[in-house]
């Protein structure tokens, strides 16, 4: 019978209205960039980080995903929101309640009006059961609402971990860059010492002054005063790897001692196109979820102007005596439907109706630009990595360039043919150009990062237990 109730009950919530975005040629279309930069149209892979074929990066990011406290506090939001969810689902089935006690009177007066003594003990129990007719849906939309919290948490956890791995992978990253320009940096204040050596051996044979000399030890101070900041900055690098894998700053002072080049994929980046991109992105899904548990909240709101009818009855059982609960005469029951209905007076509950509307007006527009930033975010990221790729290209030109000028600018010193000035601009461009490339490495890593994490991530059943959804 109640089963036959559910079926025809009815329901008010409005569907989900589509968004014009996601029906939009450039939505389904490939990434307008796509052309400009290395990449496939194959579906990204939700592990992304595995591209870099980096075994120490792996387990740091392994280690996240596993230890990273931000990551702890979104698990036990969306174990929170299932727990609502299964009360909310409790509201299907019948409530019931189970009562028992003892009264102590007495009659102060000393008055018998019973064959009662003036002083005793009354023994109670019951039994209530109660079961609300879901007629207008209010239950059945209260269920969906809280259906779609915890699949947008389950989303929202998903982003948190995508984002924890794009950090952990930047950290990392970023400890390579600094050893890489530290090593640029010390080999090249190596040649500027080898050139005030050169210089003082040619000034001891009357081939130069002492003010060669000088210049040259200021090259070598201006060369060696970037390291502090460099050591300072790959030390930063890895306070953060200790925060985002969830330790101490000072167990990670070895971390990442042997990597001495920023992490790159070689190969082309797989980036799919705009349908899987939306369908991928776990912030849209956040915002699709989030937008159907406010429409579900509408028939919530809307079903209150009709009235809530609930089947219910009880049996309870009073006695003087515990052995007297057994006996006929002690229990009584009843049973009924309960109607209640605020009508005519409906202010209150229409005024909760256009507030639930106008909240799932604002989750639509959110959702549309959830939609909007996912595409932007893609299309900057590719634009940004292809980029940086050709601004590589020439300087890894440039480099080699400025690398054959000093050692010609040095030969031709040596020789006489040129003057100390012409070195020292060789080497101080030199130094520039090896910086300058080891820099454009960094950023072009922070771009393939930047890429995957626009990219998102895919759902894994593996990863996120969303049991009870």
């Amino acid at each position: 019978m109640l089963g036959t109730v559910g079926l025809a009950a009815c329901s008010f919530s409005p569907d989900v209205p589509q968004s014009p975005v996601v029906q939009s040629p450039k939505a389904q279309a490939e990434f307008v960039t796509a052309e400009v930069a290395p990449v496939n149209a194959s579906t990204p892979d939700a592990r992304w980080w595995r591209l870099y074929d980096n075994a120490e990066l792996d387990g740091y990011v392994a280690r996240a995903l596993e230890q990273n406290n931000d990551l702890k506090a979104a698990l036990a939001n969306l174990d929170r929101v299932l727990a609502a969810l299964g009360e909310s689902r409790a509201d299907f089935f019948p409530s019931t309640d189970i009562s028992a006690g003892v009264t102590y009177e007495r009659d102060e007066r000393g008055i018998v009006t019973s064959p009662r003594n003036d002083e005793d003990l009354t023994y109670n129990s019951g039994f209530s059961l109660s079961y609300e007719i879901d007629l207008f849906g209010r239950v059945r939309n209260g269920v969906d609402a809280a259906r779609a919290d915890a699949e947008a948490a389950a989303a929202s956890l998903q982003a948190a971990r995508i984002t924890v791995a794009g950090e952990t992978a930047r950290a990392y990253a970023d400890i390579c860059a600094a050893n890489q320009q530290i090593a640029v940096t010390e080999n090249t204040l190596d040649l500027q010492a080898r050139t005030v050596d050169l210089t003082r051996q040619l000034t001891e044979g009357g081939q130069g002054t002492t003010l060669d000399i000088a210049r040259a030890r200021v090259n070598v101070e201006n060369t060696r005063a970037s390291l502090p900041r460099l050591r300072a900055a790959r030390e930063n690098a890895r306070f953060r790897l200790a925060t985002l894998v969830g330790t101490p700053p000072a167990e990670m002072v070895e971390a990442a001692a042997e990597c001495m080049s920023s992490p790159i994929v070689a190969s082309t980046i797989p980036v799919g196109d705009g349908a899987g991109l939306i369908a991928r992105r776990p912030d849209v899904q956040e915002a699709e979820k989030t937008l159907a548990a406010s429409a579900a909240r509408v028939g919530v709101a809307t079903a209150e102007l009709y009235p809530r009818i609930t089947l219910g009855g009880s049996v309870d059982v009073t006695a003087l005596q515990v052995a007297s609960l057994k006996e006929d005469g002690a229990v009584g029951f009843n049973f009924g439907p309960l109607i209640s209905w605020s009508f005519p007076n409906q202010t209150a509950a229409r005024a909760r109706i256009r507030a639930a509307e106008a909240t799932m007006a604002e989750a639509l527009a959110r959702f549309d630009q959830a939609v909007l930033v996912a595409l932007q975010e893609t299309e900057t990221a590719l634009q940004n990595y292809a980029a940086e790729l050709e601004r590589q290209a020439a300087l890894k030109q440039a480099r080699d360039v400025a690398a054959q000028s000093a050692r010609m600018a040095r030969e031709r010193y040596e020789l006489g043919a040129d003057d100390f000035i012409t070195v020292l601009d060789a080497e101080r461009t030199l130094a520039e150009a090896d910086i300058t490339l080891a820099q454009s490495q960094a950023s072009t890593t922070q771009f393939q990062i930047e890429l995957f994490r626009a990219l998102g991530g895919t759902w894994d059943a593996a990863d996120i237990s969303t049991a009870g959804i």
